[in-house]
Parts: C-alpha cells; sequence; structure tokens
C-alpha cells in the first residue's frame, strides 16, 4: 500500500501541473503499440535532468519502480508500467540543446521528434540518420532506449552508430556523463553499452548525435515483381554483388494493396511483391549503382524497374512505406507487429515459412521489412475481441521468431525485447549468457527499480518457456 501523500510530494518535484494520478488519466499510458498492457501509479513529466535525479531518489526511498516513456510508439512493451510504480513521460523535455555543425555533432532532451531533429538540420545542409517508421511521432529517448534502425540505416547504422555522448540519471539519481561530443573515449565504451538497455541501465536526460550531411543526389528505385522468391532473390543478388544502396525495403502483394488504397502511392495492384531501392551520394555515383541495380534487378526476375522521376514522386513512395502499419490498421479491428532478423541470403526460405505458419493458424500475414538487412516486421492481422484469434497470433508470432533463431538470426531487430519477447531470450542466449547480462545490469540497477521485469527472463520464466505450446505478453 502506497502512501496518499506521494502526489503531492511528486509535486513539489515538478510542479502541480506535472503529475497524473486519476485513473481516468493513468489510462493513456497503459499500452504502447504492443499488445500488452500494464497500469501505472503515477505519471510525472520532468522538464529537466535535476528533476529526473530528484525523481529517482524519492522513488528509491519510497521503493517505487520508474519506468521512462517517449512517445509510446514501442513495439514491445518497454514503456508499460508492468507492476505500477512511477511512468516519467518525456513529453516536456523537448528541447534541442545545440546544433554544432563545424563537429558534426547535435545534443537533444530526450524527449525531441526523431523527424523535428532533422527538419532543425535540413537549413544547415544536414540530417539525423535513422530514420523508424515512426519517425514523425517517436523521439530520441526512445530510439536510444531500442536502439531503433530503420530503412536508411542499411547504409549508415542503427541509433548506437550515431550515439557519442549521453547524460544519464543512474538508479540512485546520480547524474553521469558517457562519452561526449568526440567520436571514441578512452576507457570502457559506456555509451554504445548504454544504447538499446531498454530504461534498465539509467534514464537519458540528454543525447549527443552525429549529424550527416544531406547526398548530393538521390535516386529511389520501385522494382516490380509477379513472383515474391524473386524479389527476396533480389536482395541476395545486390549483397553478393557488393552493391550497398542507402535502402532496400520489401512489401509483399497483399500488404501494398492495402497501402495502395490508403495512400495512392503508385505501388502496381497486381504484383506479387515490389522492392523500394534508394542510392544516395555523388551524382554520377548514384547513376552508376542506379544502372547496376536496375540490371541486377531484372536478371533475378523483376518485371519492372521504375526510377522516381522527381521529389515528389520519391516522397510519395516513401510515404507509402512510412505509413503501412496505419494503412493496414483501415482494414483489421487489431494487427500484431514481430520483429526478426535472419541473414539477408535466407529471406526467401523465411518468407516461405511465414506463408506456411500462417496456413497453420489460419491467419493473414502480410510482409513489409527492411530487406537489406533481413529485419522481417511481418503483419499478424487479428481481431483482439477474440480470445482464440489472439492465442493463435501470439503462437504464430512466437514461431516464426524461432524460426529466425533456427537460421541463425535473432529477436529484434529494432523494436526491442520489453516484456514480449523475454521468454524467447531463453532459446536466443545460454544460461551462461544470460547471466553476464544480469551481472552487468545489477551492477547499474542492483533493485531493479528501473524498468523491472523487462528485457532479461527470470530462470523461472526460462524453465516455463521450454513447455510445448508456450506464447504469452509475460
Amino acid at each position: 500500500m502506497f502512501s496518499r501523500s506521494i502526489p503531492g510530494k511528486l509535486r513539489k518535484i515538478v510542479g502541480r501541473d506535472a503529475v497524473l494520478d486519476r485513473p481516468a488519466d493513468l489510462m493513456l499510458y497503459e499500452y504502447d503499440g504492443s499488445l500488452a498492457r500494464g497500469a501505472p501509479q503515477y505519471v510525472v513529466f520532468p522538464q529537466s535532468t535535476e528533476q529526473v535525479s530528484e525523481l529517482v531518489k524519492f522513488a528509491a526511498r519510497e521503493g517505487l519502480s520508474i519506468v521512462p516513456r517517449g512517445a509510446g510508439t514501442g513495439l514491445s512493451g518497454g514503456s508499460i508500467a508492468r507492476n505500477g510504480g512511477i511512468v516519467l513521460a518525456f513529453a516536456r523535455m523537448n528541447r534541442i540543446l545545440e546544433i554544432d555543425v563545424p563537429n558534426l555533432r547535435a545534443t537533444v532532451q530526450p524527449g525531441v521528434v526523431n523527424l523535428e531533429l532533422s527538419n532543425a538540420l535540413a537549413p544547415h545542409g544536414f540530417y539525423f540518420a535513422p530514420d523508424p517508421s515512426s519517425q514523425k511521432a517517436c523521439t530520441i529517448g526512445g530510439n536510444v532506449a531500442e536502439n531503433s534502425g530503420g530503412p536508411h540505416t542499411l547504409a549508415y547504422g542503427v541509433t548506437v552508430n550515431h550515439v557519442t555522448g549521453l547524460e544519464v540519471v543512474l538508479p540512485d539519481g546520480r547524474i553521469a556523463q558517457l562519452g561526449g561530443n568526440a567520436g571514441s573515449a578512452a576507457g570502457y565504451d559506456l555509451t554504445g553499452f548504454f544504447v538499446g538497455s531498454e530504461g534498465t541501465l539509467g534514464i537519458a536526460t540528454a543525447i549527443t548525435v552525429k549529424i550527416t550531411r544531406l547526398p548530393e543526389s538521390v535516386a529511389t528505385l520501385l522494382a516490380i515483381y509477379d513472383n515474391v522468391q524473386n524479389a527476396a532473390e533480389s536482395v541476395v543478388a545486390l549483397t553478393s554483388a557488393g552493391i550497398t544502396p542507402a535502402a532496400i525495403e520489401m512489401l509483399d502483394g497483399w500488404t501494398l494493396r492495402a497501402v495502395e488504397a490508403s495512400v495512392h502511392a503508385g505501388y502496381p495492384l497486381d504484383s506479387a511483391a515490389v522492392l523500394l531501392i534508394e542510392v544516395e551520394g555523388l551524382r554520377e555515383m548514384v547513376e552508376e549503382h542506379a544502372e547496376a541495380i536496375q540490371a541486377l534487378c531484372r536478371k533475378s526476375g523483376a518485371r519492372e524497374v521504375r526510377v522516381a522521376r522527381d521529389e515528389t514522386e520519391r516522397q510519395l513512395l516513401w510515404k507509402g512505406r512510412k505509413t503501412a502499419f496505419g494503412a493496414i490498421g483501415r482494414i483489421s479491428h487489431s494487427y500484431y507487429v514481430q520483429d526478426g532478423v535472419i541473414p539477408r541470403t535466407r529471406i526467401p526460405e523465411t518468407l516461405a515459412k511465414i506463408e506456411e505458419i500462417g496456413r497453420k493458424y489460419s491467419l493473414t500475414i502480410g510482409n513489409i521489412f527492411h530487406a537489406g538487412d533481413g529485419n522481417l516486421h511481418p503483419l499478424i492481422l487479428f481481431d483482439s475481441r477474440d480470445a482464440d484469434q489472439t492465442q493463435r497470433t501470439l503462437d504464430a508470432g512466437r514461431e516464426i521468431l524461432e524460426f529466425c533463431i533456427s537460421v541463425g538470426g535473432s529477436i529484434t531487430g529494432e523494436h526491442g525485447v520489453g516484456m514480449e519477447k523475454q521468454d524467447l531470450m531463453c532459446s536466443l542466449f545460454t544460461d551462461s549468457e544470460r547471466e553476464i547480462m544480469l551481472r552487468l545490469r545489477q551492477c547499474f540497477n542492483p533493485n531493479s527499480l528501473l524498468n523491472p521485469e523487462k528485457m532479461l527472463p527470470s530462470p523461472r520464466l526460462c524453465r516455463e518457456a521450454v513447455s510445448p505450446g508456450h506464447a504469452s505478453l509475460g
């Protein structure tokens, strides 16, 4: 039982209008983009690093857990309060603190929206390379927590490759600086260790990132296929040829038709799949690579390869890809987004396996994914009001990820583990490997007050996970 005076004490730290504790208000923070649910007891909106520090110290004294939260667009339950406690919402820590063009750096608070940073950099001729599909809403702090990717990270890397420094509040309230403006630092790479830790090591309150110069030239190609396997084989062919575009995205026929009905991006309705491929850089190099890509795609079975004629057409093609999840929401009561990773050479057989799993569980599964780096995003359609459909959906999702593991892949490329995939960590890592991770977490977060029961499974959960047919939201 928690003290009734807690909301008043929280308001003394952050102000009267920065604490929510009414059930009707808390309901908005029970969920993210996953299927998981969990209600906090309090939602607090800090405005400074010092306030975050005081809140963490207060929570430690009261034995309250803290769950950091950005925009709530996560897809693994990472920002959900699993056992009550405080959700620390960063909507008011949304300032760009510095743009340092000469040193190719920017420093932001965690609540800065991903796309807003690129918009602020554009007049200087730069942008922030990691571009999740939710970049119009997701925050840089959330990108750091999940080590987010996006279409263009094929060439430029995921979030960890673009963060050079972090100001963090540790679980005891101390403020620490990890890394800085320099490209590298002496000692352990604690910045790299922190990125992707899903809020279990500390809370980032200021983030220093690399900024990337806008390219001189960009070419966007749409390769059209009558066979999904040919599209997948084109990705393998591009990899074998040593060509690394800025992005290679794939949509299967079912998905592209759903997207086209919503966005009218110009995707051909009679195709079995399309590849959206982008190359950028110096004009001569872009022209040369675009010609080579067209030839390779045609050789692998593309019936046609179109090149966007202008920026308007290019942006429309990308709008279709970036808003695909929303387009699926128009035709299905619910959908479950998975996030598996496989070697690029295993894409053809993995797509065949996903189709087989869909038939097995009598579910429609659309495929849209970062084909260039083998990061799959199967969309499993279901009705969440139907308990049987929901369970079949969970079982199908688990089977897809288990297949990814079996071919040398992983259970997440950018959405994180959170609370949805904890049990699958038991299949991905050995007992010894998980113990190492647990011991590292305990060095930072010994009482597990920061984002508890996330990411790393307990031994009990691993024992239960080996039981046949096990699939749950934890």
